[in-house]
């Protein structure tokens, strides 16, 4: 048996960045308070959801680079006092561009490396494609001290090329930071079952936990506002919620898991055992490689071929 506890927090954010390095601290705490030994944070916990307002170039001087970061300081430092695992994502600048990223800190307050988010929304009141570069570092894992993660950020969560990656890549269990919540248009105002559904279906098909941190409350950016509707949540490796926070209020959840549990369902359930890579090829294209099979198959014949 190898358990391991962890923790989805949700926090309120507003512009006092130092507060929301507290809040978000605090939360952390409680968490290890509980017995969370990971500790999945919402994204971009530092400031609003500057991406919810019209894209604007002042937006831009919230980004940090990574060396010398105050923030991920004082996380990695937070991280080694409670022996805590913690992916912190921050808004980084990079030479003359720009990405959402998380930075992975173990549990002796190391940091073991860097993910950046690879997709990249760009809707009403989800501006990033303005902000952010697609994530160059491509799907990766992490061997924690407690436990092999796989760390995806927020639009991420909706692709379940994402998680199968990092599931093959030998991830245990699977962390995304999000910010999430209403939508500019009526026909689709609230997305958050929607939401729920799809990323408990990655934790079914990969049979391993899941854990969703959202931020809460309403925030406001420029001229107008955008409330998120927090409900962050922990899936089992079958998909079933085990640990689910409400709409409205900064909290903790918490659930524990067996590893080798786990992984034995892996084993039991051989999802993996029996893909069929050699016919996957339609995924490696934007528009599943049709316009290559219509020339295959319209291809002639040569002379000794049968139908």
């Amino acid at each position: 048996m190898r358990e391991v506890t962890v923790a989805a927090v949700q926090t309120t954010c507003t512009w006092d960045r130092e507060q929301n390095v507290e809040r978000t601290c605090a939360a952390v705490r409680e968490a290890a308070r509980r017995g969370a030994q990971i500790v999945c944070l919402q994204e971009l916990f530092e400031t609003p959801y500057f991406c919810a307002d019209q894209p604007s170039p002042d937006y831009f001087d919230l980004a940090r680079g990574r060396r010398d970061n105050p923030t991920i300081t004082t996380m990695a430092a937070l991280a080694a006092e409670l022996g805590v695992v913690l992916p912190v994502t921050f808004f980084e600048r990079a030479g003359q561009v720009f990405f959402n990223t998380a930075a992975i800190i173990d549990a002796d307050g190391s940091v073991l490396g860097y993910y950046r988010k690879s997709h990249i929304p760009d809707d009403p009141g989800y501006s990033e494609k303005y902000y952010f570069s697609p994530g160059d570092t491509g799907f990766r894992v992490w061997h924690t001290k407690h436990a092999v993660i796989g760390v995806g950020i927020c639009w991420d969560q909706w692709f379940p090329e994402c998680a199968r990656a990092m599931a093959l890549m030998g991830a245990e269990l699977l962390l995304y930071p999000t910010a999430i919540g209403d939508e500019p248009t009526p026909e689709s105002a609230d997305t958050r079952d929607h939401w729920q559904t799809v990323i408990r279906g990655h934790a079914a098909a990969n049979l391993m936990p899941v854990i969703v941190a959202n931020r809460v409350g309403t925030e406001e950016v420029g001229s107008g506002t955008q409330t998120y509707y927090g409900s962050s949540f922990i899936t089992d490796e079958q998909g079933a919620l085990v640990a689910a926070a409400e709409r409205v209020q900064e909290t903790v959840v918490t659930a524990t898991f067996d590893l080798d549990r786990c992984a034995w369902r892996r084993v039991e359930t051989p999802l993996f055992r029996d893909r069929r890579v050699d016919l996957y090829a339609p995924l490696l294209s934007l528009d599943g490689g049709e316009n290559t099979r219509m020339e295959t198959t319209n291809a002639p014949r040569r002379r000794d071929e049968h139908p």
